[in-house]
This record gives structure tokens, sequence and C-alpha cells, in this order.
């Protein structure tokens, strides 16, 4: 293996001496390989350059390139721009020699030699050849060598275009490749980018110039077709100078053809590219170098307007505004799916969890979707007449993912517009769970006229809501007395017919969402739909069936399985607290040894009144599980166990946490009167949480209430429903608890 520089003299007699600023490095078989890979990897792989050197052994079908694949040694000179190189190898073509799969000594020189290897490496692992020996005896076809493309489709052009760095090497060789076939500066890869992509692509200006000069020697027809030459993604070079975000590459490009920002006639145009990719400035710079004379369209059939709506949540509205003084035309326009620019500026919403933000982020959101909104509106207020491909108007797709408020604002009668399935947006909003829309249609008298507007089935908004289950759209339109509680659909359903067909068969959890609408419209004086009495008891109130209770049957199985454990498991501890009492017991040579200590005090009398009763009915509803889990009794024993099981359990956890809670009181009061109050004071949660829900689920329908109902009514209900039921049914340990111990006090 030899190594050859500028200051030191080969190592080997055959070997010339040869001036250059890379190192050269020359391998004389296969063996030496190894070291020079060992080699680059220690050395500045940016200043060396590493070949193997041939040896006298001829090479093996394996060693030679495929048929119509670039020739390596002529890939290694467009890459470093060796033009020098590549008049080594035409001139061997000239001469009807067979094609080098290995470089000559001769070669390696120019190779090295050439100004374009600074800051480059070149690493040829080629076959063994001799010297000056060609292998192949059969002459080459006429300019085949540069015939020759790389595995995606790059000819030797598209290799000097992507490796370019603008120096006068790589100009030089670009010029000798077209003079010696014209058809390689139209040549396409097998992505279709030609030369001019790729130099535009690598940033090279000098690159780019050079060919559109070469291409002008066709004529300007050559410089326009190569300039308008689209690859397989539709996209001319302008694109990737576009994409590049380089102005002054734009500028050559729009200064050697100013319409050439009007290719592709159809896809994504170069100025909605740019767009797209928020590249404003570039935008503007399109604009003035085509005199305004260059295509908007965009993908899916849309406009640059579409995609500036788009982009407008997220970075600023300028191109908006700046779209529309530029081309009035826009707002009218529809993509392939019907949808103008106001379709777009509809669907704008916060790009940020928008519930979960404090109230003035939620305005600021809502003023600049406002402003974008009504840029574009003002620009064709028609277009909110203008429905899409699938009948939906502006106002409805602001209603499933916007907001109306602008649009009822500017035009009330937009709200009466219908889909193709004949509802307004308040059906769509309902259909969407847009709570807020449906809450503030019902608070606005201007848009009270639609509340009750029926779609093809017959269906209010009332219908939807209820049909989805949704407790707070309920809700918002039964606080409105407009909303009408008896009207039918096209099968003959009310609002209270769909939501008695909404509560399962047989036993249910009572604090669902369809329970709560049920007994919401009971309570508001709905009606079924012109039936007796007996017909819906009939219709509603049937037997079970066997699949019915079969149903049944596993669900009140599963139920007791998982309540059964929290039963035995208060049980135990319930049962241990009495035999390990805060304060412990007299000692045997005291009075009443063997006896609590704190024993006769208010508080012990009401801990240990608290953990009998949490045994008590922990055991009570163990017992009543046993028998509900119980396949041999009848399903209604086993239903009414269940329920009596629940009630008893629930009271078994009041009772627990009351006695936890005064054993922390007696033991922590002489000491820690503070800590001891506060845990006081926190122990109640449990109990508190499990009267959330009901609370909340009243709360919902708190407003619905006072507006059907009446003030007074509703505070009734409330201490009927929700203050006398907790102290009756969850809070009657407590009650027993400090009962037992006052009287016991008073008796003691």
């Amino acid at each position: 293996m030899a190594s050859i520089n500028e200051e030191e003299a080969p190592s080997s007699p055959n070997a010339p001496t040869v001036a250059m600023d890379a190192k050269l490095m020359v391998a004389a078989d296969r063996g030496d390989v190894k070291k020079l890979k060992g080699l680059l990897n220690k050395e500045d792989a940016m200043a060396m350059v590493v070949v193997t050197a041939a040896t006298s052994k001829k090479p093996s079908k394996e060693d030679q390139f495929p048929a119509g694949r670039i020739n390596p040694l002529l890939l290694a000179s467009a890459c470093v721009g060796s033009w020098k190189a590549l008049n080594f190898l035409l001139e061997r073509e000239d001469a009807k020699k067979a094609p080098m799969v290995a470089p000559t000594q001769d070669f390696l020189e120019l190779l090295a030699g050439g100004s374009g290897t600074k800051g480059r490496s070149v690493v040829s692992a080629a076959g063994d050849v001799e010297e000056g020996v060609d292998h192949e005896p059969a002459p080459p076809a006429a300019g085949a060598l540069l015939k020759g493309v790389t595995p995606d489709g790059d000819t030797t052009l598209h290799a000097v275009a992507s490796n370019g760095d603008n120096g006068d090497d790589f100009l030089k060789y670009a010029g000798i490749i077209c003079d010696r076939d014209r058809d390689l500066l139209f040549a396409k890869n097998h992505m279709g980018d030609t030369p001019l992509h790729c130099a535009v692509r690598a940033g090279s200006s000098k690159m780019v110039s050079r060919l559109i000069a070469l291409a002008e020697h066709e004529g300007a027809e050559g410089k326009l077709k190569l300039l308008r030459m689209e690859n397989e993604r539709h996209e001319t070079a302008l694109h990737e100078a576009v994409r590049i975000e380089e102005k002054n590459m734009v500028r050559l490009l729009m200064d050697s053809d100013p319409e050439l920002a009007n290719y592709p006639a159809k896809g994504i145009s170069p100025l909605c590219l740019a767009i797209l990719l928020e590249k404003d400035t570039i935008a503007v710079t399109l604009y003035e170098k085509s005199g305004g004379n260059l295509s908007y369209s965009g993908p899916d059939g849309q406009n640059a307007l579409h995609v500036a709506v788009l982009q407008a949540t997220s970075t600023n509205t300028v191109m908006v505004k700046v779209l529309l003084r530029w081309n009035r035309s826009l707002p009218t326009q529809g993509d392939k799916h019907g949808s103008t620019p106001l379709h777009f500026a509809s669907s704008l919403h916060c790009p940020f969890g928008f519930f979960w933000y404090p109230h003035w982020t939620r305005n600021y959101w809502r003023t600049r979707i406002s402003n974008i909104v009504a840029k574009v509106f003002k620009a064709n207020p028609a277009a909110l007449y203008q429905a899409d491909n699938s009948g939906l108007f502006p106002i409805h797709v602001a209603a499933s993912i916007g907001t109306v408020e602008f649009f009822l604002r500017k035009s009330p009668s937009s709200a009466g517009l219908r889909n193709a399935k004949g509802r307004t947006f308040l059906h769509v909003a309902v259909e969407k769970r847009r709570w807020e829309i449906v809450s503030f249609v019902c608070q606005t008298p201007s848009a009270e006229w639609i509340l009750n507007m029926q779609d093809k089935d017959g269906n209010t908004a009332l219908h939807l809501a209820i049909k989805s289950r949704m407790l707070m759209m309920c809700s918002a339109l039964l606080g409105n007395k407009k909303v009408h509680l008896h009207l039918s659909n096209v099968k003959g359903h009310t609002p209270l017919d769909l939501s008695r067909s909404n509560l399962p068969r047989g036993m249910y959890y009572a604090l669902t969402a369809e329970s709560r609408i049920h007994m919401a419209l009971k309570l508001f004086g709905a009606k079924h739909s012109g039936l007796r009495c007996d017909h819906i008891e009939q219709k509603y109130r049937r037997p079970l069936n066997q699949k019915e209770k079969k149903k049944q049957s596993n669900l009140i199985k599963d139920t007791t399985q998982m309540f059964i454990v929290v039963a035995i498991l208060i049980a135990t501890v319930a049962f241990g607290a009495t035999f390990a009492i805060p304060g412990g017991y007299k000692a045997d040579d005291h009075l009443n040894g063997g006896t609590p200590t704190l024993a006769g005090r208010y508080i012990f009398d009401a801990y240990m009144m608290a953990n009998t009763l949490a045994f008590v009915c922990s055991t009570v509803a163990t017992l009543a599980l046993v028998i509900s889990g119980s396949t041999m009794v009848d399903l209604g024993t086993r239903q009414w166990n269940l329920n009596a099981a629940v009630f008893m359990l629930s009271s078994s956890v009041t009772s627990m946490t009351v006695a936890f809670a005064l054993a922390a009181y007696m033991v922590l009061a002489p000491v820690a009167r503070s800590t001891a109050i506060a845990i006081f004071m926190i122990s109640p949660l449990p109990v508190l949480y499990r009267n959330v829900e009901k609370i909340f689920k009243w709360g919902f329908l708190a407003r619905a209430r006072l507006v059907r109902m009446g003030p007074i009514p509703t505070i009734l209900n409330f201490f009927a429903v929700v203050v006398i039921q907790m102290i009756l049914m969850d809070l009657w340990p407590l009650i027993a608890t400090f009962a037992w111990a006052a009287f016991a006090r008073i008796h003691h």
C-alpha cells in the first residue's frame, strides 16, 4: 500500500509523483482495502481520496456494473466536478475502447487533480484491472457512456447539478455533457426530477443559471420547456426554490420566466406552497415578480385562500387579507367538495383544549377567529348561502366545530338554512355535542324560531338530544319554554317516548343520564304520543323475556361478587375495632379493671355506636348479597336483596367513616386539638363524594326547573329530593350515632 502527498515522495518507483491538495492512497491488492478503511476513519475524511489499485487479475462478472447503470467512474467524476476525468472517459469512448470498470493510474491523477475534489472524499472499490488493458473486446455503442443512470434514475447531469457548489469546474462539466447529449438537460429520474430540479434543491444559483443558459441554445422554447417541466408530484423547479426558502433563487427563476408561477395548471401552485409552508415573504416575491399573473390553485381543488384561512389560527392573518386584495374571486371558488373559503373559516376553532383554558384565552381565540371569518365574509357575503356538495352551509360547519355568533349577528335569516337531511345548524350542534352553541341559541331570543324546527325524520333538536342521551344538551333545551315537549316525529315518538325507550330493561343505575332526562320530562309534564295509559303500561312495562332475564341474572351476579368483598372487609374491620378501642383498657388492679379507659364519655359512646352500626350494616349487606348471588332464588327476590344490600353497604360506609373520625378525635384531642379537628372535618369526604353526582346532575337541570316550574317549586323539589333524601337515606347512621350518645349521656 502506498501513500502520496505533496511533501512526501512516492515509496514505489512505479508510482509517479502527483502534486495535489488531497491525499491519494493506493491499495495494491484487495487485502489492503481494510487497512485503507481503517485509515479513512482515523484521517481527515474530507481531504482523502481512497481507491484500490489494479492487479493483473481479470475482473469477474460480479465486479462489473449492470447494463444501463451509470459507470461508477463517471459518477465519481460528476460528484467531484472533475471535467478532466470526464474528458478522459469520453476520449476512450470516442476511440471505441471498452468501458473502464476500474480506474487506471492516469484516471486517478485526473480525478484527484481536479479542483472540484477540494473538501470532498471519493471512495472507489473497483475490480481488478491492469493499467491500459481492455477486458471487453467488443466496442461500446456510440454515446452509451452518458446514457447510464443510477438506481434512482439520475443521469450524470443530475449528479453534477446535485453536487455543484457553484464552482467553475462543475459548470464546465455540465457544459461538456450538454454539448455531447442535449437531451440529458431534459431527462427525468424516477421521481420525475430534471437536473434543474436537482440544482435548485442544492441551492446552486450558478448551476441553475448555467442550465437555463444551456437550454436557451435550443431557443426560447427550450428554456421555457426546461423551466416548466414537472416531476411526479407535478412540481416545477420553482416549487423547490419555494421549499428551501431561497428568495434569490425564486427571483432568478421568475426573471427567466415571469409566467412560471402559473404552473402546474392543476395541483399545488408555488404561491399555495409558500402559504402552506408559512413563507409569506416568498409569496409576496412570487406575486411581485409575476406582476399578479400567477396561479392560486391548491390541493384537492382548493385555492390559496382556503390554505391561508386554515393557516391563520397558527400564524398571522396577513395573508388572508393580502390574498383578498390580490384576487377578489377567491372567496367564490369551491374545492372538490364544494367548500368555499367561508366554509373553511367557519370550521376554525381554538387549537388547544378550549374548555380547560381561562376565560381571557377563550375570548382571545374567539376574537381572532371572528376576525378571520369577518374578512372572508365581507369579501363575499353570498357565500353564506352557498352549500357544499354534502348540502352543508357555512353555518352548519360552524355549528359542528366553530362558532355561529357572527353569522347570526350578520344574517339572522341564515339560522333557518337546512342541510340535505333537513336539519338546521341547531340540529348539527346537538349531533356534534356542541353544548355551548346549543346553550347560546336557547338564550338568544332572535334564534328562538328555529328551536322546534323538524328535520326530514320529524326530529327536533330535543329529539336528537334525547336520542344521544346528552343530559347537558337536554337541560339547555328544556331551559327555554319555547321548546315544545309534545311534538312527534315521523315515527310518532314524542321526547318522552324516546326517553322512556332509552331506559334499560330491569335493574339499572338510577343516576344515569337517561334516567335523569326521563324524570325531568315527567316532572315538566311531557306526554306520550296519544296512547291510553293502559297501552303505555303494556308497551313499556311488559315482562322480561328469557334473554333479558339471563342478562339481568348475569348483571346481578357480577355486581354481587364486587360488593360482597367490600361488605366483608368492612365487617372485619368493624369487628376488630370493637376490641382494639382507642385509649386501651384499665389495669386489673383498678376499679372495673379490664374495661375501656374512656368509657362513659360522649364521644366514646358515639364511637361504639358508629362502629356497631358499621358491623351490623355490613353483615346484613353480606347476607343480602349471598341471597342475590344465588341462582336458585327467583329473579325478583334477587333484585330486592341486591337493592337492600346496596343501601346497607352505603350505610356501613357512613358508619365506618364516623367511627374513624371519632376515634382519631378521642386520641389526638388532648395533645393535638387542631390536628384532631382537621381530621374530623376531612373524614366526611367519602360520604359527600357518594352524593356529588346526584347534586351535580340535579344542578344541570336547575335552570330548566326554574324556567318551567318557578322558583318556589324548584326550591321545594331541591329539599325534597336532595336534602331530605340525603338525610334519611344516607345520613341516618350519623343521626342514630349522636342521638344515642346524647341519650346515653343523659341517662348515665
